[in-house]
């Protein structure tokens, strides 16, 4: 190692290098402050030196501090999906740290200038005509994602008969899952079900991405009331309390 850092020194020194030159990248960025004096210097006499000496005239007052002033985001278009930001064709704003690290690094992103603005609104404008592909949207990429990890349960009351419609499994959605879905997006086995089991549906996300979602459809359980549920937390000990 001793020799490599000797070979390196004496290749500088051979090329006029300076040896105590820094990199650029190790060099400390120029942080600017504006300064002006509170109390004006008067005007001194031709040929005398300014009366800058008494003590008032060192006084300043700060104008402009770029040093710890907020730091302005960085505006980029994305080319293509990125979690939490955007999907491709996207102007965002984003900080500047994570924009240069994370998407102009990984070639996920570039800078919104004029010329990019243009040529993304003209790729808009072919998809909205139809002549490009249509992509997904950052919401239903989400979604999509969700589903795939979810599985339905669809609670039937204690009667004889039963079969579960479009309508009734689009309601269990919203109200177990928080996901709103139409009933025409919804597909069901073509057998009806009718009986208690594991079963499957599918579900179309914007006409694009179908996914299959695991369903179980059980007895519906009526919900305690809080003090039920606090009476049985209780041990077997304790006095019964439960009203």
């Amino acid at each position: 190692m001793l020799a490599a850092a000797r070979g390196l020194i004496l290749a500088r020194a051979s090329l006029g290098v300076p040896l105590a030159c820094r990199g650029l990248r190790l060099s400390a960025p120029l942080e600017t402050c504006i300064v002006e004096r509170w109390w004006k210097v008067p005007l001194s006499k031709v040929g005398r030196e300014p009366r800058i000496k008494h003590r008032r005239y060192k006084v300043y007052r700060l104008v402009e501090d770029t040093k710890h002033k907020p730091k302005e985001p960085l505006e980029l278009i994305l080319t293509q999906t990125v979690d939490d930001v955007g999907s491709r064709g996207d102007t965002v704003l984003v900080p500047k740290s994570f924009g240069r690290s994370r998407l102009l690094n990984q070639n996920k992103a570039v800078y919104a200038s004029p010329e990019n603005k243009k040529i993304f609104e003209e790729e808009n404008r072919l998809r909205q005509e139809g002549k490009l592909p249509r992509l997904q949207t950052h919401t239903g990429e989400k979604t999509v994602r969700f589903l795939r990890k979810c599985t339905l349960e669809v609670g039937v009351n204690d009667c004889e008969q039963f079969e579960l419609t479009h309508e009734i499994v689009a309601r269990h959605f919203l109200r177990n899952l928080g996901v709103v879905v139409l009933p025409h997006t919804l597909k069901l086995p073509d057998e009806p079900i009718t009986e208690l089991g594991e079963y499957w549906c599918e579900v179309t996300v914007n006409d694009l991405d179908t996914v299959r979602v695991p369903l179980s459809v059980v007895r519906f359980a009526e919900p305690k009331p809080e003090s039920y549920r606090v009476w049985l937390a209780q041990p077997e000990d304790a006095p019964q309390q439960y009203h």
